[in-house]
């Protein structure tokens, strides 16, 4: 069995995206790359520099002056990787509530994407790695060896989000995850779409280690366009 050098998941949200990744990449002892990772960096750095996450230009000239990487784990602490901002791990810090409240508004500057684009690509091209994110077989690494999108039920994907709300302790409703998914997929209805030659994985009912199952089954008999017929 050949190895593709670069796997690329994309999906949508509440899809199992991460939960793929990293069980594939340990899988093939490949590193797994959540991009992410990235804008959470820069909004850590942000932080630090006393940056509003508000300003384009300040956050772009950031942006250019960080080095932002991604290796696998350099410590035996749980993690799944390690995040260094120019050589600190930053690791941890990138998960505290200050960088949680921000980190969206330090993704949403198009020259900032752009840069972090780069970055992410930089690492892409060093191989052995599972790549998972957003518009990543399509904009990041369009020439990946191995491009996956994940498809789930509304239902099924607001289920999952319930669970993994309330294990945070988080008090919700099934209602009102799935209302706020369905508001998710309409904003990413125009981004969000598979690569024309990506294999869709519509996850409905699979565990994880089914999914894994089946993504190694494409390596060793090649790819299908689809696990199962979608409406």
């Amino acid at each position: 069995m050949r190895l593709p050098r670069t796997i690329a998941i994309d999906g949508q949200s509440a899809a199992g995206k991460s939960t793929l990744g990293a069980l594939l990449a340990a899988e093939l002892g490949y590193l797994y790359f959540d991009t992410g990772v990235m804008y959470r960096a820069l909004a850590l750095a942000a932080l630090r520099a006393g940056i509003n996450p508000d300003d384009e230009d300040a956050l772009t000239a950031l942006a250019h002056r960080l080095t932002i990487d991604v290796t696998a784990p350099t410590v035996t602490d749980g993690r799944q990787y390690t995040v260094l901002v120019d050589g600190e791990d930053v690791t941890w810090a990138i998960r505290t509530p200050e960088v949680e409240r921000i980190v969206s508004r330090t993704a949403r500057f198009p020259a900032v994407r752009r840069e972090m684009i780069r970055q992410q690509q930089a690492i892409g091209r060093r191989g052995q790695v599972v790549m998972v994110g957003r518009d990543i077989g399509t904009v990041v690494m369009p020439d990946a060896d191995l491009k996956i999108y994940l498809q789930a039920s509304l239902t099924e994907r607001a289920r999952r989000r319930l669970a993994e709300l309330r294990s945070r302790n988080i008090d919700t409703s099934l209602e009102q995850v799935a209302a706020a998914l369905a508001e998710r997929d309409a904003l990413d209805a125009h981004v969000s779409q598979p690569a024309a030659d990506a294999i869709i994985l519509v996850n409905d009912g699979l565990t994880p280690a089914e999914e894994v199952e089946w993504v190694l089954h494409q390596l060793v008999n090649g790819p299908e366009q689809s696990n199962r017929r979608t409406e």
